[in-house]
């Protein structure tokens, strides 16, 4: 009947219902964007063309006859019905091992979409689904072909990824059987043999470790050969580095058999081992520890998997704390840093097929932490996307004892990832090849299209959040059941031995095998179960101070520099305004020799560059600068082209990359911070729009930059920017919460600075670049300012670049002259240092009883440095802690102990600044202003009565 047509062409007037409006809205929006519409449809459009008021004819005949309007509407009714498979056909696949998940209604019969087996046999396979077997010819055969499909133990979302080639190409996919390997006889023997040894480690550590925790993969088992399978993968294609960020749940087993840390080595950590026993007892085989140490089920490490006698790819399992997703930003850190080529100048060349992320995350935790859309919207992103993640959900449908019910509002826990068009495969764990299946789909769409991908593979958990835990408990029906369920070891033996892959003697040596190579491990576990207590020694190089170091560099390069940084392309056309700021900031330098905030910055990168470091600043706006005073980037008035200088220079030996970063401060920071600790050699930048948004990403601060190298051995230089300072812009956009950073200050955790001049600021970016290259690189957070950024006393002389260093102390020009006279030193730190500055200048009569030091950096605290100067003061009657957060805030609860312990015998130590708060500022200008000159006002006013401080307590 509708073999052989030209075109198909039917009578509007004929046709009624509600089939007629939605294929004639279709046809209109198939005429707009083809790939806009379903894919059936689309098929038909293309085949067929547009309904109107004609005739059609047949090649085999001249006879005219008119398609019936029934036939058409049954069209239409079958396409709904296969769009409906292909949409919700997940509702009622095998994807639980436990029933009781499944919904268990049969809702795509044909009666609700008005068909019956007749209508589809009248309509030719093709139409349906084009990707079916040969053998599949007509409509009816089509539905139950497809049905069989989108049944199985595999299941599929892809209806919200909007892109047409992408989808097509999932579906063919899926739908032609492509992702259905005939597995060999070796490939299966290998998955059980793999499985064999998880669960085998498991019931060893179960029986041997009693009551200990472990967080047992059981249940979920297949993660492991899933994790084989795709770096196995990975690696055939070329990728040579693969980093994976996960959890606890199944870490250890993870370590074992995926890095391939020794048996023996989790046996003596579980027999609390030192962290020198341990490296002893490894060898050279490439775990970190640092001197702290953590808890094992937070450790990573590295694995190298060679290929005659050399290296062809690297494993990484990135170390992780207990705030659990907090570890996928820094894994897309990892793996763009692996991707980068950073030798040359420009912006770095990036491979994606270099490297790779693999993200575990829990099914609880993946709807559950903002972080995680946090890090997903980053998979785009030109300054962040890695090319593809594939992602796991290790669903084991609980989290630590609250049902998905109580965790989610969605149906599944992958649901989140359907925002950003990431395509989701959902999997039955006790399915080993099903799960191999959703491994090579995730890997083919990955290298097709640099994309992520998202693999739910759901299962169970076979104990409790951790092993003391009761879970019966709170589900008790579930664990009934899951006590009675066999693990998935045993369902793959019974499978491959009813298949006659293997015989039940094969399978029994497989195991005994296992249990051999456990035993022999634990045999090497020294005896000594009860730990001798160690003191914890500390590297050499903690609290052991910074080297000399050269910062300065040659004026006449400083020149040389200045003329490059203002030379760009003579069609290219710049903002008439900033042009002329730039002009003005270049001939400043020339003449005057001045350098402003920002010109200091620019001309520090360009000279890191030349020293051959490469450099990456990200941040909210970081290009032009929050406070319009970078303009790192330039834009074309015309074209909107953009063009760096800092790209160009004619003696840089290294890449700049600046990129604007998403509204996310977590995300982007724990990036940033990945992407320091894969790239060492890399000064890494990261700029909070304001001081204080440094808030949302307090856990990246707390578990990971502060404390990472004692916890893991991980060293990091990266530069935290936090603009600060109290302006009357409020609360929030005054401080960048300076106690935070100077209460986690300690081992050389990292350094603090709040600085005061463009020279300051021009040294210790310098400073930084250089230690990147020693054993005494540590992070640096530095106190940005905003208004100071082109108050003149900042600016400093081109002398001070080009003769000068880093100065840790400050002396305020023109006070202490006569050190005998001196009856109060005044310390503070930032912009109140310069507002004190601009007091002076109103002061009438002698200052000599008065001297002031700027506090450069705050941590590691200048100690001796301050003490040499307290030495000559010999009239010294107090020392006065100068600052304009409040007192409970700020540095003053850092500094007090300190500045009591340096002050000389009868000298008073005391407080200036605001009353201890709830909020950091006032929301009022007015009140703002009043209360600064009164801090400022008081620190340099002479015999101020000691009850001042009293009323501000």
């Amino acid at each position: 009947m509708l073999e052989g047509t030209q075109k198909l062409k039917f009578p509007w007037e004929d046709f009624h219902g509600p089939n007629l409006g939605y294929v004639m809205e279709q046809y209109d929006r198939y005429k707009l964007d083809p790939s806009s519409i379903d894919i059936e449809l689309k098929e038909i459009f293309d085949t067929w063309g547009s309904p109107s008021i004609e005739t059609k004819q047949t090649k085999s005949s001249t006879e005219n006859e008119t398609i019936s309007v029934e036939k058409m509407t049954k069209i239409a009714d079958a396409v709904n019905l296969v769009t409906n498979i292909r949409r919700r056909g997940h509702l009622n696949a095998s994807i639980y091992p436990f029933e009781d998940f499944k919904e268990n209604n049969e809702f795509l019969v044909l009666e609700e979409f008005d068909l019956t087996e007749e209508d589809l046999k009248a309509i030719p396979a093709h139409l349906l689904c084009k990707d079916a077997p040969a053998h599949v010819t007509n409509g009816l055969e089509a539905y139950q072909y497809l049905k069989e499909v989108y049944k199985k133990s595999i299941a599929f979302e892809f209806s919200h990824v909007h892109n047409y080639e992408e989808k097509t190409w999932l579906l063919k996919m899926v739908e032609s059987g492509t992702i259905f390997k005939d597995l060999s006889k070796v490939k299966r023997t290998s998955i059980l043999k793999r499985l064999t040894e998880v669960e085998g480690f498991e019931q060893f550590l179960h029986r041997t470790f009693v009551g200990q925790k472990r967080f047992s993969i059981e249940g979920l088992d297949m993660l492991v050969p899933v994790l084989d399978e795709l770096i196995s993968s990975a690696v055939q294609v070329g990728t040579d580095t693969i980093n994976i960020g996960m959890a606890h749940r199944g870490r250890l087993n993870v370590l074992a058999h995926v890095l391939g840390k020794p048996y023996e080595i989790i046996f003596s950590e579980f027999q609390h081992a030192s962290n020198e026993d341990l490296i002893t007892l490894e060898g050279s085989i490439g775990f970190n520890y640092g001197w702290s140490g953590d808890v094992k089920y937070h450790l990573g490490a590295n694995k190298q998997i060679k290929e005659e006698n050399s290296i062809r790819a690297k494993v990484t399992l990135a170390n992780n704390p207990s705030h659990l997703e907090f570890i996928d930003p820094i894994v897309e850190g990892y793996t763009r840093a692996a991707q980068e080529e950073r030798s040359k100048k420009g912006y770095p060349k990036q491979d994606s097929n270099a490297a790779m992320s693999i993200l575990i995350h829990g099914d609880a935790a993946f709807p559950g932490e903002g972080i995680v859309a946090e890090t997903l919207n980053l998979n785009k992103l030109t300054g962040f996307q890695t090319g593809g993640t594939i992602h796991i959900i290790a669903n084991n449908m609980i989290g630590f004892t609250t049902e998905s019910r109580d965790s989610r509002s969605t149906k599944y826990a992958s649901d989140i990832a359907k925002g950003y068009e990431i395509p989701i495969v959902h999997v039955n764990a006790d399915d080993p090849e099903a799960c191999i299946a959703a491994v090579y789909l995730a890997m083919e769409y990955r290298k097709k299209f640099n994309s992520d991908f998202l693999i739910d593979l759901i299962g169970y958990r076979r104990f409790g959040h951790n092993e003391m835990d009761e879970p019966a408990m709170t589900q008790p029906k579930l664990y009934e059941k899951v006590r009675k369920h066999p693990t998935v070891r045993e369902l793959y033996s019974y499978k491959l031995e009813n298949e006659g892959v293997l015989t039940s003697e094969d399978i029994e040596k497989i195991n005994e095998e296992v249990q051999i190579t456990l035993k022999n491990a634990y045999a090497k576990v020294p005896d000594n179960k009860v730990e001798q207590v160690h003191e914890i020694r500390l590297p050499k190089f903690v609290n052991s101070g910074l080297p000399e170091l050269k910062t300065a560099v040659d004026r006449s390069e400083l020149l040389k520099l200045n003329e490059e940084l203002i030379n760009w392309p003579e069609n290219f056309n710049v903002f008439s305004k900033l042009q002329r700021i730039l002009e003005k900031r270049a001939k400043a330098l020339s003449e005057d020799g001045k350098v402003e905030w920002a010109l200091g910055e620019a001309l520090a990168f360009a000279s890191i560059l030349e020293d051959g470091t490469p450099i990456r600043l990200t941040g909210q706006d970081s290009q032009r600068g929050t406070f319009s005073q970078r303009h790192i980037v330039l834009h074309d008035v015309e074209t909107g082209d953009f063009y760096s200088p800092l790209h160009r220079l004619s003696n840089a030996n290294a890449s700049f990359a600046v990129h604007n970063s998403p509204l996310s401060e977590g995300s982007v920071l724990g990036f940033e911070y990945g992407y320091n600790v894969f790239a060492p050699e890399t000064l890494v930048l990261w700029e909070a729009q304001y001081g204080d948004f440094a808030n949302a990403a307090q856990v990246f601060f707390d578990q990971f930059i502060a404390a990472g190298r004692a916890k893991w051995g991980q060293k990091s230089g990266l530069i935290m920017l936090l603009p600060h300072g109290f302006e009357g812009q409020g609360p929030e956009h005054s401080s960048g919460r300076l106690e935070r950073f100077l209460q986690l200050a300690a081992e050389d955790s990292w350094q603090i600075a709040n600085l005061t001049s463009a020279a300051q600021y021009f040294h210790i970016l310098r400073r930084q670049a250089d230690l990147l290259k020693r054993e005494e690189v540590r992070p640096l957070v530095i106190m940005t300012p905003k208004s100071l950024l082109r108050n003149p006393h900042t600016v400093s002389t081109i002398t001070d670049l080009s003769e000068g260093e880093f100065k840790p102390i400050i002396e305020q020009p023109g006070l202490g002259n006569v050190p005998e006279k001196v009856k109060r030193l005044v310390l503070c730190s930032g912009k109140v240092s310069i507002d004190l500055a601009d007091k002076l200048k109103s002061l009438e009569g002698n200052t000599d009883w008065v001297h002031i030091l700027r506090v450069e950096e705050l941590y590691p605290f200048p100690k001796k440095m301050i003490l040499a100067i307290l030495n000559r003061l010999t009239s010294l009657e107090e020392i006065v802690w100068v600052q304009e957060e409040p007192q409970n805030m700020g540095a003053w609860l850092f500094i007090d102990p300190r500045l009591r312990e340096l002050a000389p015998e009868g000298v008073n130590v005391r407080y200036i600044g605001r009353r201890r708060r709830q909020s950091p500022a006032a929301g009022d200008p007015n009140i703002h202003k009043k209360d600064q000159d009164r801090i400022v006002t008081e620190a340099l006013t002479e015999n101020v009565l000691d009850q001042s401080f009293v009323k501000l307590k």
